[in-house]
């Protein structure tokens, strides 16, 4: 969504109890906030808010919730929300440092949530790809009238989202708490197509390991299980923190929207139990690499020695006739040297023989 500047207040009529309001007062445009909405009854009013604006706005009419969605702010840009929002300082420095653990956690009358967003990244052939996953965060403050969503990496933008949802008001008559559903149940429907897509990459990838004359490397099935690992530390430490919020582990989450946390569980362990098989299959096809290639170079040294064996015959015979004796078997005979070349043939014909038979050769 473009960045929106933060302005105040607003002209015209919301709802029948909004009355009148100033109209808006143009500021600067802000870069890391994308936007500051007010919503009412799930309509969003009209005009442009400042954070500061938006939330006397709403406890005025003491109805309504804002939304704000910032993307990757500092310390400094985000310490004014913070205090107008009253947020913990531990959890806004979560939220500006990233690279934090999918979690939930309460500070008073707020909740704090990281999840991790995922990208699948196209590519030719998951034998030669060197990136499957792309991650980023997205953490998300709610309050009994506030939900401030902070984003982190390029890939998870909620502009749609939040266009979807402004198209569907009964949807956000629940409050803040259906949007932080919309966002969980976005990002977890995001790991179910992921989950698909690196299916259909083991999928092509077992074909290839065990197709004759295979040219998969262990190095490349590792390299898609550590991608699968990142997906997994995406997925598994958020199934704790949706099944909580599906509990009622907290007054902010009405019974309406807990409900809805619960599919949002159920598609989660879906994904959880793909991830843990991702991760035995791949285990198994590195094993299975490793035995083919074990096989693979015991077929070559069984070959190798073979010819060893059928060169060491003309190699000692030639060897044994070589030293410089006056009395040995048929050195002076007429038919010596043709009788040797004779033997020697003979003894490497039928050593070849004896280890094409035994499947050596």
């Amino acid at each position: 969504m473009p960045a929106i500047p933060s302005l105040g207040g607003l002209r015209g009529r919301g709802n029948g109890r909004a009355g009148r309001v100033e109209p808006p007062v143009p500021v600067p445009v802000s870069a890391y906030i994308v936007d500051c909405a007010v919503y009412v009854d799930g309509e969003r009013l009209p005009g442009r808010w400042t954070h500061a604006e938006a939330i006397k706005e709403v406890r005025r009419r003491r109805d309504g919730f804002v939304w704000i969605g910032l993307h990757e702010p500092d310390q400094q840009q985000i310490q004014g929300i913070a205090e107008v929002y009253g947020l913990h300082e531990l959890a806004v420095e979560d939220a500006v440092q990233a690279h934090q653990r999918p979690k939930l956690e309460r500070y008073d009358d707020t909740l704090f949530m990281v999840l991790k967003t995922v990208r699948y990244v196209e590519h030719e052939s998951p034998t030669t790809a060197n990136e499957i996953v792309e991650t980023g965060e997205l953490m998300a403050f709610l309050g009994l009238d506030f939900i401030i969503t902070v984003r982190h990496g390029a890939h998870s933008g909620l502009a749609r989202l939040r266009r979807d949802l402004d198209e569907d008001p009964e949807r956000l008559t629940n409050g803040p708490a259906a949007v932080l559903h919309a966002i969980t149940d976005l990002i977890v429907d995001q790991y179910l197509d992921v989950t698909s897509s690196i299916e259909d990459d083991i999928d092509e990838m077992e074909a290839r390991v065990f197709a004759p004359r295979s040219s998969v490397s262990a190095e490349q099935i590792y390299l898609m299980k550590r991608e699968v690992l990142e997906l997994r530390r995406a997925v598994m430490p958020l199934v704790t923190p949706v099944r909580r919020l599906a509990e009622g582990f907290t007054r902010l989450v009405p019974d309406e929207v807990r409900s809805y946390f619960r599919d949002v569980d159920d598609h989660l362990t879906t994904v959880s139990e793909r991830v843990g098989n991702f991760d035995e299959l791949l285990t198994t096809l590195v094993n299975a690499t490793v035995a083919k290639i074990t096989l693979q170079q015991n077929t070559d040294m069984r070959k190798i020695t073979s010819w060893a064996a059928m060169i060491t015959v003309p190699t000692m015979i030639a060897g044994i006739y070589g030293m410089n004796f006056d009395y040995m078997p048929e050195l002076r005979w007429k038919f010596g040297y043709p009788a040797v070349l004779v033997l020697i043939l003979g003894i490497c014909l039928l050593l070849y023989r004896i280890f094409r038979k035994n499947k050596w050769l």
